[in-house]
């Protein structure tokens, strides 16, 4: 898959003000539906933030109430029919309740549907039945799938800008989506679907993150830089599925140890598909962490807290670069 750049790469990066990405999923989504008369925009009752292309198209604006599968049901059929169907809502419904649908109505046939929403990770206080923590599992199982997990607001409307030209099936992960942190100055990093992101160099180890967790991976960085002595890189692995293979195995030849935090269940996200990279190409690194949430049902409480208890917060996620920055022959 080809995708146009729009930036030019370069690793500086900022804590930048806090920005919805629902906004700006909302803004591009009027933009795009300008130049494109065949984009659609569907929900399953999630669509407060799809007020500005309702309002501006509303014959291509599909409520269906709260039934996922019929959404994405009817997304499958649009597509087929030429259109450009972007589904909106919140994704442990639309990766589990739709599975099906997703799976044969979008990604047999090979349909540009994109399915867009929040609740990626830990987030939103809603309880266990509201975190979307097995959706990367399942979605870069799905065969024709592309899976991106993205943590800066800004981002969205770009991937969404370049999805506009794919052919296949696309799944967009967001956290809440209301206050999201900025991390990359506008137009410092090269934005291309299926490329990682080197966020911060650094050449002793690297933290690989996707989604909200790319944040606490730059902050983990300093205070390893200002209190161990460490420079460790960050890479955004925003794109799951194709993975950016290149990427990682430059950072195993130049790093040699590998940290990987993430918003998921600690085995069939992004760690694992890093795993299977290093293990197909017969590489071995000096040392390596896997952190995500254990086998357990997360239960309440805010995400920061959640990270903490289950052992892939800030703290954890320094302890585990000090771990593997010591650690000797082998992967541990």
């Amino acid at each position: 898959m080809t995708m146009a750049a729009t930036t030019e790469q370069i690793t500086s990066f900022t804590f930048g003000d806090l920005l919805s990405s629902r906004t700006v999923i909302g803004q591009t989504l009027k933009e795009l539906g300008q130049d494109h008369d065949n984009l659609w925009v569907l929900t399953p009752d999630i669509g407060a933030t799809l007020v500005e292309f309702r309002d501006t198209y509303p014959d291509r604006f599909v409520d269906v109430g709260l039934s996922e599968q019929a959404c994405v049901g009817i997304a499958a059929g649009l597509a087929a029919e030429g259109n450009i169907p972007v589904v909106s809502g919140m994704l442990p419904f639309l990766s589990m309740r739709a599975l099906e649908q997703v799976r044969s109505d979008i990604c047999y046939p090979n349909l540009p549907v994109k399915i867009v929403g929040t609740h990626g990770g830990l987030v939103g206080n809603g309880g266990s039945t509201h975190y979307a923590v097995e959706d990367l599992g399942l979605m870069t199982s799905l065969v024709n799938m592309t899976v991106t997990s993205i943590g800066d607001p800004l981002m969205v409307g770009e991937v969404l800008r370049q999805s506009m030209d794919m052919t296949g099936p696309l799944y967009i992960r967001l956290a809440v989506g209301k206050k999201d942190k900025v991390v990359y100055e506008p137009g410092s990093v090269r934005i291309e679907i299926g490329k990682g992101i080197t966020a911060r160099e650094g050449g002793d180890l690297t933290i690989f993150a996707h989604g909200e967790t790319v944040s606490q991976a730059l902050e983990a960085a300093e205070v390893l830089a200002a209190e161990h002595g460490l420079d460790a890189r960050v890479v955004d692995m925003f794109t799951l599925k194709p993975i950016d293979e290149d990427l990682v195995l430059r950072c195993a030849e130049e790093t040699g140890r590998f940290v990987v935090v993430e918003d998921h269940l600690a085995y069939g996200g992004l760690a694992s598909r890093i795993s299977d990279v290093l293990v197909d190409r017969g590489v071995r690194l000096e040392g390596f962490r896997r952190l995500g949430i254990p086998q357990v049902f997360a239960g309440f409480g805010e995400d920061t807290e959640l990270r903490d208890k289950h052992g892939y917060g800030l703290t954890a996620t320094v302890d585990a670069a000090l771990a593997v920055a010591g650690a000797k022959g082998g992967a541990s």
